[in-house]
């Protein structure tokens, strides 16, 4: 997977894909999403690594079934609070 930090004023949104869909453009139901290497890339990471930058975050944008996995893993969010592009769950959490 790989995973990026973005400091929006004084928040952190970590922004993570799984590696296959990483300069993807997926389309179907009424949504399209461009998983893009400006937003998505930066370290490859491990699940458990993932998992780790997850607590810093204030909020996060994942793209994939191991990407949401680890969140819904994690307890950040249930499998149905995700949606689903072409077979592909896309999750957006925000803390409060």
């Amino acid at each position: 997977m790989y995973a990026r930090m973005h400091r929006m004023g004084g928040d952190m949104i970590l922004a993570a894909c799984d590696d296959e869909l990483l300069g993807e453009s997926l389309e179907g139901g009424g949504r399209r999403i461009e998983v893009t290497e400006e937003f998505y890339s930066g370290a490859a990471v491990s699940e458990e690594q993932l998992a780790e930058w997850m607590r810093s975050a204030g909020s996060m944008n994942l793209i994939g079934n191991r990407a949401v996995g680890v969140a819904v893993r994690e307890g950040y969010a249930s499998p149905d609070q995700a949606f689903e592009i072409c077979g592909v769950k896309y999750l957006m959490v925000v803390m409060m």
